[in-house]
């Protein structure tokens, strides 16, 4: 699946990227948003007095942290890509909603500098759920798998907004294979149903068919409009 080499080359080409990028600048590895997973691990006792007193260290200088902030947004943003090219390549064309489709971009790069802002202040949280009460932010989405791809956006936008970019890599690249897997195999699928992943490629024996989300749309209006035929 060409969805599949994609993906698999685009991640590929962030680490390429990363590691070309610690190999020529050593010095800017402390001023990028990584390696917070490591502490987050070695607190998974949850004592609470080591999780309230784990703070995300952040460069001391203005430049620094400039550079930080970047990394970080940019980091949420480039994980966040690829989960949009997966809802857009296995959601089912009549429930498709490109909506959701710039939420899962946009949404991280707003959760990240929502986590720089009130990691170190409970007042500034309590301010923040109040304003988010006030707006009163409603939106019904057509499924519970949708719900999935806004919960990994909110995660990726987390992890980075902690300086924990290579959490929302691997978790983004988890969850863009095992989706891709349901949809090639249609896991759960039977007839007559509802369904939330769009159609497969199939194949027969006079040649290859395609029975796309695309094919599905066309088939659909062609059936409802019927174009007259001229008589010669």
């Amino acid at each position: 699946m060409k969805i599949l080499g994609k993906l698999l080359a685009y991640y590929a080409a962030l680490a390429i990227a990363f590691l070309l990028v610690t190999q020529m600048f050593p010095q800017w590895h402390d001023y990028l948003p990584v390696g917070r997973v490591q502490s987050l691990i070695s607190q998974a006792d949850g004592a609470p007095d080591k999780l309230l007193a784990a703070r995300v260290s952040h460069p001391e200088s203005f430049g620094g942290s400039l550079v930080w902030l970047v990394g970080a947004v940019a980091g949420a943003i480039l994980t966040a890509l690829p989960v949009s090219w997966i809802y857009m390549k296995v959601r089912s064309p009549q429930d498709y909603d490109q909506s959701v489709v710039d939420t899962i971009v946009v949404l991280p790069l707003v959760v990240t500098g929502i986590v720089v802002i009130v990691q170190h202040s409970l007042a500034l949280s309590f301010s923040l759920a109040g304003i988010a009460g006030a707006a009163r932010y409603r939106n019904t989405l057509k499924s519970s798998g949708d719900l999935l791809f806004i919960l990994l956006a909110i995660g990726i936008g987390l992890s980075a907004g902690i300086g924990a970019v290579e959490l929302a890599v691997v978790a983004s690249a988890a969850f863009n294979l095992c989706f891709l897997a349901l949809w090639a195999t249609s896991y759960g699928e039977r007839p007559d149903m509802k369904r939330f992943l769009g159609m497969v490629e199939h194949a027969h024996h006079d040649g290859p068919t395609r029975v796309t989300a695309t094919t599905a749309v066309v088939s659909e209006v062609t059936e409802t409009y019927e174009v007259p035929v001229p008589h010669s």
